[in-house]
């Protein structure tokens, strides 16, 4: 005859703890004494407790998953932004339903609501929450919901972002600051916040300098338009430095100019932004704009899940991590 399913009775019993105490321990409440959480963890690891989800999400109403809505799930950006969310969400506990939807604005409001009833708050980056209504109309109004990198008209939700303005002004003015006058810059999706920001940094600095030249040129944010970025450069005549508004684009760029035998930083200086891990490890050493994914990932989430457990949370709607410029071997003086 089969034993009988151990309960959260059996594992208070055998630690000497109430049940209320044990529901705090497994659920990550922090008014549970060290001592007292590692034996009851050890108790229910021993009994091989597992507490039935159905019936606890009935009890809390709540399902112990957070929602992440984003453009796409490839590059190293989206990989980057995840681990930090996911960090987040094992210490707390949490499980992650992903779902990206592309660039397409249908798509992301089918992603959104088909999240209602299945998540306890989201985090969305999106280029479409400043138009009128998309939000709205595929949220529910009491949803939690955090907002990365994303810009508003007002002040509906919590945004965390990256002050791409200020890292993509910070970029051109040291390539000017080398002597490079003319300078190509390499934009990002058209819809995307961050390319938007980045392009709009650089024609800033650009034109605090009369007698600098920039040139804009299509990009995707992938190596391959980089690449393509690379090849018409190499085509039509080269800058004194092209700057990429991301690391794969720029490693895309470097791999066209290593092909043609041109050299970085001798014949054509190069700058990326984001410094993914890859861009301290190729040759050269690429010259970039550090932006702590994982960090934005973790603080986006550790926003939205405060919010959930109804712990205090800074007023402040916006908050904005500031980017540093990070020289490497890849750019120098003409």
């Amino acid at each position: 005859m089969a034993k009988n399913a151990i309960t959260i009775k059996d594992v208070a019993r055998e630690a000497k703890v109430s049940v209320a105490t044990v529901s705090r321990a497994l659920n990550g409440h922090t008014n549970v004494a060290a001592p007292v959480r590692q034996r009851v963890l050890e108790v229910a690891q021993r009994l091989r407790y597992s507490p039935h989800a159905a019936a606890r999400s009935l009890s809390s109403r709540r399902t112990q998953t957070i929602g992440v809505v984003l453009p796409d799930l490839y590059g190293e950006f989206f990989s980057e932004l995840i681990r930090g969310i996911d960090a987040v969400a094992r210490a707390r506990q949490q499980h992650l339903l992903v779902s990206s939807y592309h660039g397409n604005q249908d798509e992301q409001g089918k992603a959104l609501r088909a999240m209602r009833g299945r998540v306890d708050g989201l985090l969305v980056l999106s280029p479409y929450a400043e138009h009128p209504g998309f939000l709205t109309e595929n949220l529910p109004q009491s949803l939690p919901t955090v907002l990365v990198n994303t810009r508003l008209p007002d002040d509906r939700f919590p945004v965390l972002s990256i002050d791409d303005h200020a890292g993509a002004m910070a970029m051109t003015e040291h390539l000017l600051a080398l002597g490079h006058r003319r300078i190509a810059f390499v934009c990002g999706p058209e819809l995307n916040f961050d390319a938007r920001e980045r392009l709009r940094g650089f024609r800033d600095a650009m034109s605090a300098h009369a007698d600098a030249r920039g040139r804009e040129l299509p990009g995707r944010f992938d190596e391959a338009s980089g690449h393509a970025a690379g090849q018409r450069l190499l085509e039509e005549g080269l800058p004194d430095a092209v700057f990429a508004a991301n690391d794969m684009m720029a490693l895309g760029c470097l791999y066209a100019f290593d092909h043609a035998g041109v050299e970085v930083p001798r014949d054509v200086a190069l700058a990326g932004f984001d410094d993914i891990p890859l861009a301290r490890f190729v040759h050269p050493s690429l010259t970039t704009v550090r932006v702590n994914i994982a960090e934005l990932g973790g603080k986006a989430m550790t926003r939205l899940l405060d919010s959930i457990d109804s712990i205090s949370v800074e007023e402040r709607r916006r908050q904005t991590l500031m980017p540093s410029l990070i020289v490497r071997e890849s750019s120098a003086a003409p």
